[in-house]
């Protein structure tokens, strides 16, 4: 899954610190949606594994609530969210750029985001704990909690059959579920689900990225 939605802005404009702000109420919604889900389904998790950040754990949280399932909740800070720079530090004319064209097509490795971690970084960061996962036989199911960017580092691998790649044009809306299966093999993936939103499955109503929506908060925060 991808954790449920947040605010990065305050009511006055001011960027909140991304590695503390918490779900907000359609992000609370989300995650008990998809909890529903899940219990509708019988669905059993053996593990739940989280980046360690508020929204992931809080998002697992409301998941195991809806299912009714108690299972500790397990941190995984390998799997945060890609990190920024400090958008001051990118000349202006840049900004725009950054925001909207890091998630595009088949991005090279080589890539920062928002002037921060490159894309090759991330995939060094998140791709071992895979294998780590994947190389316990103690488990059937897992639910992992993380986030949009290091979701697609990890559907990307998957995709590839367990190659090295990253398809920023995944779609992964607040609160999505994704569902894959492994084998023993590393190319053994199958991939079931992608981007699978409970409250709105179609998307009928959406039509900007993430990455655009976030960029426009940000314009709104530099003009306050």
């Amino acid at each position: 899954m991808r954790h449920g939605d947040v605010t990065y802005f305050d009511a006055s404009g001011r960027a909140i610190e991304p590695e503390t702000v918490p779900l907000n109420a359609n992000g609370r919604e989300q995650a008990s949606a998809a909890g529903r889900e899940f219990a509708t389904h019988d669905v059993r998790f053996d593990r739940v594994i989280v980046s360690g950040l508020p929204r992931t754990v809080e998002t697992a949280q409301r998941v195991l609530a809806e299912t009714g399932q108690k299972v500790d909740i397990e941190i995984w800070p390998e799997w945060q969210e890609i990190r920024g720079g400090r958008l001051a530090g990118l000349p202006p004319d840049e900004v725009e750029s950054a925001f909207l064209r890091v998630f595009e097509g088949i991005v090279p490795e080589e890539t920062r985001f928002l002037g921060g971690e490159t894309i090759g970084e991330l995939l060094d960061r998140v791709l071992p704990p895979v294998a780590k996962l994947r190389n316990d036989p103690s488990w059937d199911t897992a639910l992992l909690v993380l986030h949009g960017g290091v979701n697609r580092a990890l559907l990307s691998h998957a995709i590839t059959a367990g190659g090295r790649a990253f398809f920023g044009h995944l779609a992964q809306a607040t609160g999505c579920i994704n569902a894959l299966d492994v084998g023993d093999e590393p190319r053994d993936w199958v991939i079931r689900t992608i981007n699978y939103s409970p409250p709105s499955p179609l998307f009928k109503d959406v039509r900007n990225t993430t990455m655009e929506l976030l960029y426009a908060q940000y314009l709104r925060y530099k003009r306050d």
